[in-house]
């Protein structure tokens, strides 16, 4: 059997022995993973690392990885594109990374959709799996695997604090796409869209006053060492990532593999939403010793930003529904999804 990207390995003991029999043949599957992150980041422990020895576990061995992990098969913005043309098989993509191709997937980065990874994660899991986030995937050419949300990105800022809403006035601040680039806008900031991988450089040298970044991403980055204050219990948007596969190459894997595959994605995502949530107040406490000033909003703050932040949905729903009808549908389901956990 031949497979799109797969390298089809026959067992050769079998072969030198002279045996003619079908069975002989031992196929092993491997498939090249691409990924933005680093070996030690938690998204990657518990996440993309988890997945893969999960599945190599599950069949036996029947399917081994070839991981390229920190951008080394292609930059955080262009695996979506790297997996659907076949330059990897399987790849680690972030919705807010590829707007136009997964505008209805942004949903993700709009604020006050839960309060914990884990909460984000269930309804956004079903959704691109099996629900009405799915459709764009498939379009792009692409099966998704699993997707999870980050926790609730916080604000850490560079040298000047903020309590009140008005404090953010004239800040530049670092978003994950258009979609948390409203979050910073209707405060009175300005958005700059940046991957991952370059926040540091941009902080460092002053490119923007601020971050909007889940806090169990923050040490992968060391981005603990060019900020001063971080927050606690803010909900500024989320992020989702999505491990998704070639059509071609999930179309021509064995029913036994497919299956494995998508049983264990719905546990990897699961594991590495909760993996996020359980780093997070260790990070806080740690960070709050070396001497970073820890936010907390009061409830009085919070509702403010609750209200400051509430039209922000709406205008997602608006320009996101002009050219996708199921806009408003992607929203409300989320957020009964949300609300059911």
């Amino acid at each position: 059997m031949k497979f799109r990207n797969l390298k089809t390995v026959a067992a050769l003991a079998a072969l030198l022995f002279g045996a003619v029999s079908g069975s002989a043949f031992a196929q092993q599957i491997e498939l090249k993973v691409g990924d933005w992150q680093s070996l030690q980041h938690i998204q990657s422990t518990a996440g993309t690392q988890w997945f893969m020895k999960e599945v190599e576990k599950r069949t036996n061995g029947k399917v081994k990885f070839v991981h390229f992990p920190a951008e080394q098969a292609a930059k955080a913005r262009g695996l979506l594109d790297a997996a659907a043309s076949g330059v990897v098989d399987i790849a680690l993509t972030g919705s807010l990374y590829s707007p136009d191709r997964l505008p209805l997937n942004s949903v993700i980065g709009l604020p006050g959709l839960g309060n914990s990874a884990v909460a984000a994660t269930k309804p956004l899991n079903d959704m691109v799996r099996n629900g009405l986030l799915r459709d764009e995937f498939i379009s792009a050419g692409v099966v998704p695997l699993y997707a999870y949300a980050l926790t609730p990105y916080q604000i850490l800022l560079r040298e000047k604090a903020v309590a009140n809403v008005s404090d953010w006035d004239g800040l530049k601040i670092r978003t994950g796409g258009s979609t948390q680039a409203l979050t910073a806008r209707s405060m009175g900031a300005t958005g700059i869209s940046l991957p991952g991988p370059e926040v540091y450089t941009a902080v460092e040298r002053g490119t923007v006053d601020g971050v909007l970044f889940p806090i169990p991403s923050v040490a992968p980055y060391n981005l603990q060492e060019v900020v001063k204050f971080i927050s606690t219990n803010g909900s500024f948007g989320n992020f989702g990532c999505n491990l998704v596969i070639n059509q071609a190459t999930f179309d021509a894997l064995p029913a036994d593999v497919k299956e494995v595959m998508l049983e264990v994605g719905t546990e990897a995502a699961l594991n590495v939403a909760k993996a996020q949530d359980d780093l997070s107040a260790g990070l806080l406490k740690e960070w709050a010793a070396q001497g970073i000033t820890l936010i907390e909003f009061t409830p009085e703050q919070l509702k403010a930003y609750e209200d400051t932040l509430a039209p922000v949905s709406d205008e997602w729903v608006e320009r996101i529904g002009k050219n996708n009808p199921n806009a408003k549908a992607v929203y409300e389901a989320f957020l009964k999804g949300v609300a059911a956990q």
